[in-house]
């Protein structure tokens, strides 16, 4: 029996030494570490959880070790409650071309889009996009109805989207640069119903699939009017594909609902207004493109739109910065190491809003960042597909650590770093990090066992799921993530997840 434990902080002093001694009385105990390896509260939290490991071991003698808990009351709810506690009221029964639309009756005559000498006011962009939804429409497009979309960027590319979301089907973005035994398969996988895509462009499509091209079609005789549909907020709308361990990539379907609490939030936290324009240069085959299309749209900025390419060139991307007066673009932190060595970098002195995520953001990257366009923030996220794209913010800034921060949850989503039994681990220690809340996606598209098996039931609330994200984290005293690598062989080049199963598959 352990009648009594207590904790003398006072004789924690000095490698890690755990030392005992039998009193006779009963068992005394003193924590021995290095100084300047570990601080003082850390060894105070190791020693109450050592004491929570002992308790459990005589209340439940029988237990496995693995199953036994290191956190008390207080701290368990600390974690999982208190730093989850992000429930914000948004529209999200409100899709986000609904919002788009409140957005084109307030600024009409705003402009919306502009691509090199091209722009589209508010009123012209909505005008068109609705007539190509009474269109797909008539082909058969509707809710749940996922239609591909493969082209290069271009004015055509955000009204084709706007198009989709309108007439209530999904869009499954196609590269036009991947390998065509990948877009053969993406277009069979997915079983879209209906191809956009541009003359100029040779797709390895099926002879039975409908396919439109969008710098070819007339749509005079189409109402310009928006299409009267009501969408369900759990209804899709996005399939984006990623890559996949078993050799072939799967799509990650997410929702409305998702989408509009993504976006209110990114507004809420980084406000775009009139006198924003938002640079879109991410392929769309990447999620991180879809709050580059329609923020700027819902909040009355304007979007710019880069030319085919123009994304891999730090210089080209310098000169678009100052043509279309740039305040807010993203980078996989890859290319903003290679957008830090161009000498003009400095002269980009209207950027108001660098965004970062994709892979994990090197501190020197920080530093160049803060050093060299100090009136920019800079704001590290971080996002799986399998969600609406990020769930976790952090706003940098020097604090002389050795690695830069993932943050915390955005609002209504939770985090938890757990162990293989699904229990919360302690502050500092490695987990797996696991999403929950309404930015899941539902799931793997016509993938159910994948579904299971990554997205499983929360221990914490009422039948809820969590995502299984495979990243390994941990947890500092005030419940900021720092990510800490893989459990598995996935790596990211700039951005993009690969997995290595995918090219063993190809290799053997």
């Amino acid at each position: 029996t352990v009648e009594a434990l207590e904790w003398d902080a006072g004789t924690a002093q000095l490698d890690l030494t755990l030392e005992t001694q039998d009193s006779g009385h009963g068992l005394s105990a003193a924590l021995i570490y290095a100084s300047d390896l570990f601080e003082h509260r850390s060894i105070e939290r190791m020693a109450r959880h050592w004491l929570n490991l002992l308790q459990g071991i005589v209340a439940d003698p029988q237990a496995t070790i693995a199953g036994l808990p290191l956190l008390d009351g207080e701290e368990q709810r600390q974690i999982v409650a208190q730093w989850n506690a992000t429930a914000a009221t948004y529209p999200l029964d409100t899709p986000v071309h609904r919002l788009i639309e409140q957005q084109v009756r307030a600024t009409p005559d705003a402009p919306a889009l502009c691509m090199g000498e091209q722009q589209l006011s508010y009123r012209e962009l909505d005008q068109r996009a609705n007539q190509l939804a009474h269109q797909l429409i008539a082909l058969g497009v509707g809710p749940e109805v996922l239609v591909g979309i493969a082209v290069e960027r271009s004015l055509e590319m955000v009204i084709g989207l706007l198009a989709i979301l309108k007439a209530g089907g999904a869009y499954v973005p196609l590269d036009p640069e991947y390998p065509e035994e990948r877009l053969a398969y993406m277009i069979e996988d997915s079983r879209i119903a209906l191809l956009l895509t541009q003359s100029h462009l040779r797709l390895p499509c099926p002879a039975e699939l409908p396919v439109l091209a969008l710098d070819r079609l007339a749509l005079e005789d189409f109402p310009v009017h928006a299409p009267a549909l009501t969408l369900d907020p759990e209804q899709l709308a996005y399939v984006i594909y990623t890559s996949g361990s078993t050799g072939k990539p799967k799509g990650a379907g997410n929702r409305h609902k998702a989408l509009t609490n993504r976006l209110c939030w990114m507004q809420q936290a980084y406000g775009l207004g009139a006198g924003d324009t938002v640079l879109q240069k991410t392929p769309f085959s990447f999620d991180v493109s879809v709050w580059e299309f329609f923020w700027p749209l819902m909040t009355g900025a304007r979007l710019a739109m880069a030319g085919p390419g123009d994304h891999r060139d730090p210089r080209r991307l310098v000169e678009l910065i100052h043509a279309h007066q740039v305040t807010t673009l993203h980078f996989v932190p890859s290319m903003l190491q290679m957008f830090l060595l161009d000498e003009q970098v400095t002269g980009c002195t209207g950027l108001r809003r660098i965004i970062c995520s994709g892979e994990a953001l090197p501190v020197d990257a920080q530093t160049q960042v803060l050093a060299k366009l100090p009136a920019a923030g800079l704001y590290n996220l971080y996002g799986p597909t399998e969600a609406a794209i990020d769930v976790t913010h952090w706003t940098c800034r020097e604090e002389g650590r050795d690695s830069v921060p993932i943050g915390l949850p955005i609002a209504n989503l939770q985090t938890y770093v757990l162990d293989a039994e699904l229990q919360a681990v302690p502050v500092g220690v490695v987990g797996e990090l696991y999403l929950g809340g309404i930015g899941l996606a539902r799931g793997y598209h016509r993938r159910p066992a994948l579904t299971a098996e990554r997205f499983v039931t929360s221990p914490f609330g009422q039948g809820e799921r969590l995502y299984r994200t495979g990243d390994l984290a941990s947890q500092r005293a005030d419940g900021v993530i720092d990510y800490r690598g893989r459990i598995d062989h996935q790596v990211k080049i700039r951005g993009l997840r690969i997995e290595l199963g995918e090219i063993e598959a190809r290799l053997m």
